[in-house]
């Protein structure tokens, strides 16, 4: 990666990592957590920006309002939503950007920080759907084991993984389902068999115009536009960050975070 690197971090996804790995008996457990997370992510790769993405939970995306089953049944801790609200806040404080906005997830805020950004981008969440993402100058940092440690995705590794392409990747969550969203996909196709209808045909669209699954084009249309991010959402103006770690770690103090505090200010 180059000088100009921008580090984009879907921080719902690792603020609930944070959350279910550290003991609830830690106060403040998923800030702290991704506090931790976020200062070892930027010494470790020393970005020229950080961007950290965030769902908002009070207002359904068209997502939601196209497919209702669309994430339907999932429920979130009080104590996690409370540290949810004040997360933005903490990265602000350390000097880096914060994209978040009605009716858009964090996964289209990292799409459109990787198409804006001039330079290379690291994008670090656990979603498999930013798959999509890679390329040449794209590379998603996956954590494997909690957050400790991380593995590099890019079109080689999707391809190996998967089987298909990153630019495939919606057709072929579309194709096989998504469970964690509740995409049921078409039916008697699975993760297989979509890859194999993705390199006969190249697209979704190709195999739905040859015929191939005609009862379920509307279904499979819809599932893939819910599955592709939206490079539009609305971001802050991109710009290089300078970490503010001493004003990081006086909100952390206030927020009774003292031990994380003080390794926050002790960071250069």
């Amino acid at each position: 990666m180059s000088a100009s690197t921008l580090l984009a971090v879907d921080g719902d996804s690792f603020a609930h990592r944070a959350y279910h790995a550290l003991p609830k008996s830690i106060r403040l457990n998923a800030i702290v957590g991704f506090t931790n997370m976020l200062t070892r992510l930027w010494q470790e790769e020393r970005p020229a920006s950080v961007l950290v993405a965030w769902d908002t939970l009070s207002v359904p995306t068209y997502r939601h309002e196209a497919f209702e089953p669309y994430q339907s049944g999932r429920v979130f801790e009080e104590s996690l939503l409370e540290q949810l609200d004040l997360l933005p806040e903490v990265v602000e404080a350390m000097g880096f950007l914060a994209a978040k906005a009605p009716g858009y997830e964090a996964d289209d805020f990292l799409a459109a920080a990787t198409h804006a950004w001039p330079g290379d981008a690291l994008v670090a969440t656990s979603d498999r759907d930013a798959f999509q993402l890679a390329s040449g100058r794209v590379t998603i940092l996956q954590p494997t084991r909690g957050v400790s440690e991380i593995a590099r995705i890019g079109p080689a590794e999707v391809r190996e993984r998967y089987g298909v392409e990153p630019e495939q990747v919606p057709d072929l969550i579309a194709l096989r389902g998504d469970p964690s969203d509740k995409l049921p996909g078409a039916r008697g196709i699975g993760p297989k068999k979509a890859a194999e209808l993705l390199r006969q045909y190249g697209s979704l669209e190709a195999a739905l115009d040859d015929g191939r699954l005609s009862a379920e084009a509307e279904d499979l249309r819809l599932f893939r536009r819910i599955a592709t991010m939206d490079a539009s959402a609305p971001l802050p103006p991109l710009r290089d960050t300078t970490p503010t770690w001493a004003e990081a770690s006086s909100f952390l103090d206030r927020l009774g975070l003292g031990a994380v505090a003080g390794r926050v200010a002790e960071l250069q």
